[in-house]
């Protein structure tokens, strides 16, 4: 697994749960360190590890717990170039949505060894869609229900999204639009940030 994904988790635990959270969590999954590095490679195992053991300190289930990961991606001071990145998609969440297929890709531009599975969004009508999670990273499309969310919010969309269960390999969620211009969505500025 690659580094900036344990590292974004570590960033998680400790701005949601607190660093004795963290402390506990890299002791139970016996990591024998306390902070990942963001452009190392990690062991799979690794990982799954520690969110066994993120899931059993907070006796949560592990779909929950990485869908609030999604969220706190998008919404948390700390990730605001992921949220930039995120937005490059479009000027309205359908657009974003559209723009998903070529997440993976857009990804690998920044960080050319940071392989995330491909999406694939089918529109089924003006206002639900279907959004492909194949396979490769365990836990992804709960990742992106959360993202999904958030990003709902950054735009100011109603939408639903539930786990629509698996096509194969794949995992389906669906995204039912409500309302596209419900509430104000958070200010984005496509031009560079003033210092």
């Amino acid at each position: 697994m690659h580094g900036l994904i344990n590292r974004a988790v570590q960033s998680f635990v400790c701005a949601t749960y607190g660093q004795s959270c963290w402390l506990r969590v890299t002791e139970v999954a016996e990591l024998g360190f306390v902070e990942f590095e963001a452009m190392l490679v990690y062991d799979d195992e690794m990982t799954m590890r520690v969110l066994d053991a993120l899931c059993a300190d907070l006796k949560r289930p592990r779909a929950e717990i990485l869908e609030d990961l999604g969220t706190y991606l998008v919404s948390h001071p700390n990730m605001e170039d992921l949220r930039r990145l995120l937005r490059f998609g479009g000027v309205t969440y359908v657009e974003f949505l559209h723009s998903l297929d070529d997440l993976s890709d857009r990804v690998r531009l920044a960080v050319s060894d940071l392989c995330l599975p491909a999406l694939e969004l089918i529109e089924l009508s003006p206002t639900e869609y279907q959004l492909i999670c194949h396979s490769g990273l365990a836990g992804y499309s709960s990742v992106m229900v959360g993202v999904l969310r958030a990003m709902a919010d950054d735009y100011g969309a109603l939408a639903m999204l539930s786990h629509d269960g698996k096509d194969g390999e794949a995992e389906l969620i669906s995204v039912m639009l409500v309302e596209s211009a419900f509430a104000e969505g958070r200010h984005f500025d496509l031009g560079a940030r003033k210092s």
